[in-house]
């Protein structure tokens, strides 16, 4: 078989499609988020204002994180030295253990080098060692819970996305006395939907099954204390399991799972994706925690996001230009052509500096290629102006439909 040639045709496809993926060569001003310098493929630099960032509340730039990381770095130099079963654990990690615990009312936290990790790691450890476990998954999970329940060769059970008569029906089909665990986000990353967290509970409690609730896309932005849709809900004490990520909203990297004490240890102790895996350097467990440590005590940052998310909204719907409705701070701007969609975004950073990265298959399904814009409390109402009318000319420049206001 000649490799080469099939990568290379495989990627020439991808292109045709619209669907190949450009990385933006990106340097963050620090202090200055969400500015950035862009260097293109040709070498030329121009500034550019960032609305597609998960730093949902530039966190990554606050003076407490980078204060935190930068005294860490001074006290205990670069890296972790390798796993903490072999090189021990840095008191940063068990500080930062401590402070996510207490962000979700649990007993304990772990934390991993990833959400993508948390996920792969606990679920595939919960599923695989106990016996006969039966996961039941929402059919819209981010990859790395699907990866973690098919690593782990458990029986798997989809039910339709959100769809608690699909979920109560198959939790009815499966036998009365198999371990069961439902599986679901509470924010979906691409359409921005909230999951009807105490009504999948309670089915959780009428057919004795665990619940795993993967908040990365709410941790820092909901509840009063950031932790989350299930803090904003009071629902914290009926999840089993909680993950999280320090990589979005927290400003920084790393993911983390919340749960029992006897739980937290059972992961510990079996998963292979905690064991073998070099910890998180005490500069980044610092700075994780100062920003949780600050989100916890400081709403001025999820309000400015709010507010902003709202403006964005309000002008797009003035504009006519499509957009998903939901009740989350993702505002999913609807082309539904890759090409398009591709088009849109080179234009909106080349003309306009500003960079959205297009949203095209097989991250959504084809025909739903959009623009996912994650408005800040560091966007200006000045970016929100740019932002709006660069979309609007783009829409008619490509002569795509609009929406009457009534109809968003």
């Amino acid at each position: 078989m000649d490799f080469q040639s099939y990568f290379s045709d495989r990627l020439t496809a991808l292109q045709d499609e619209g669907n190949y993926r450009v990385f933006a060569d990106l340097a963050r001003y620090r202090g200055d988020f969400p500015r950035a310098e862009h260097t293109a493929q040709s070498g030329q630099q121009q500034d550019v204002t960032i609305w597609c960032s998960n730093d949902y509340l530039g966190m990554g730039q606050h003076p407490d994180v980078t204060g935190a990381m930068h005294d860490a770095l001074d006290r205990c130099g670069a890296g972790a030295g390798g796993t903490r079963n072999i090189s021990g654990t840095t008191h940063d990690h068990v500080l930062l253990e401590r402070e996510l615990a207490d962000l979700h009312g649990k007993d304990a936290a772990l934390l991993f080098t990833s959400g993508y990790v948390s996920n792969w790691a606990a679920l595939g450890t919960l599923a695989s060692e106990i016996p006969d476990m039966i996961v039941f998954s929402d059919a819209l999970n981010h990859a790395s819970m699907i990866e973690g329940i098919r690593h782990s060769r458990a029986q798997k059970v989809i039910w339709k996305h959100n769809d608690l008569a699909d979920l109560e029906a198959k939790l009815a089909a499966a036998p009365a006395n198999a371990p069961k665990m439902i599986a679901f986000e509470s924010v979906y990353s691409m359409d921005g939907d909230i999951a009807p967290i105490a009504e999948i509970c309670d089915l959780a409690d009428k057919y004795g099954a665990m619940t795993y609730l993967d908040e990365v896309h709410a941790v820092g932005l909901y509840g009063p204390r950031g932790g989350g849709i299930a803090e904003q809900e009071g629902l914290m004490d009926r999840l089993t399991v909680i993950e999280g990520t320090l990589g979005k909203a927290f400003g920084v990297v790393g993911g983390y799972i919340a749960a029992s004490t006897e739980l937290c240890d059972f992961v510990r102790s079996f998963a292979s994706g905690f064991i073998f895996t070099t910890a998180l350097p005490p500069a980044v467990a610092a700075g994780a925690a100062a920003s949780v440590r600050r989100l916890k005590q400081s709403g001025s940052e999820r309000k400015g996001q709010r507010d902003r998310v709202a403006a964005v909204r309000a002008g797009l719907d003035e504009l006519g230009i499509p957009h998903l409705p939901n009740p989350s701070h993702i505002i999913p701007v609807m082309v539904g052509d890759p090409v398009k969609c591709k088009f849109i975004s080179d234009t909106l950073m080349e003309e306009f500096g500003i960079y959205i990265q297009p949203i095209n298959y097989p991250t959504v399904p084809k025909g739903t290629e959009r623009l996912r814009i994650t408005p800040s409390p560091v966007h200006s109402e000045a970016d929100v102006a740019q932002l709006l009318g660069a979309l609007s000319e783009l829409w008619n420049r490509c002569q795509m439909a609009r929406i009457p206001c009534a109809a968003q």
